[in-house]
């Protein structure tokens, strides 16, 4: 799997060109992790620090995301961490209808490719996008629901969790359901 990963990146996303989102980009952002993990998380798309790296969650939203990895008895490295876009909107806002079209290939590929036995979506865009629906993550968090035969657990984002600490403890409360399940 690391190898049909790492080609899908080299041979396909790292020159995208797809939508406008690859005129500001400094670095497309792929996904990072055990190309056979049992866990996937997938967020939005890249902000300022992960456009620079080219590493997704490795700014103050990342930095939680490993604990919560942490604190499930796990490492980055056992798990695989992407988002919806591969490059960075601007201004960190959501990514367009189009952007979206554009770029959901590569997910759907690296899904593929990994097949997990479990997906966390993190936070409304991802979750909508993904799940192809409009209702809100305040609605689809902490209950199961299949993508492509794949268990996903809708969950708030570590960067809303920065800004409500309180919501934590939802979070946790669904990340215990993902690992009973795993």
């Amino acid at each position: 799997p690391a190898a049909l990963l790492a080609a899908l990146d080299r041979d396909h996303v790292r020159d995208c060109r797809k939508c406008k989102l690859c005129e500001k980009r400094n670095n497309t952002v792929f996904g990072v992790g055990n190309a056979a993990a049992r866990l996937v998380f997938v967020g939005e798309g890249p902000g300022f620090e992960e456009d620079r790296q080219g590493i997704p969650f490795v700014g103050p939203a990342g930095q939680l995301l490993t604990r919560m990895i942490g604190a499930m008895g796990l490492a980055r490295e056992d798990v695989y961490i992407c988002n919806i876009v591969k490059c960075r909107p601007p201004q960190n806002r959501a990514p367009l209808p189009a952007e979206v079209e554009a770029c959901i290939p590569f997910l759907v590929r690296q899904a593929e490719i990994i097949a997990p036995k479990v997906i966390v979506c993190l936070g409304s865009v991802a979750t909508q996008n993904l799940l192809g629906t409009a209702e809100k993550i305040t609605r689809l968090r902490g209950k199961f629901t299949s993508w492509r035969g794949i268990p996903v657990m809708p969950t708030y984002h570590p960067a809303f969790l920065l800004r409500n600490p309180n919501m934590k403890k939802p979070v946790w409360e669904d990340i215990q359901q993902v690992m009973a399940l795993l």
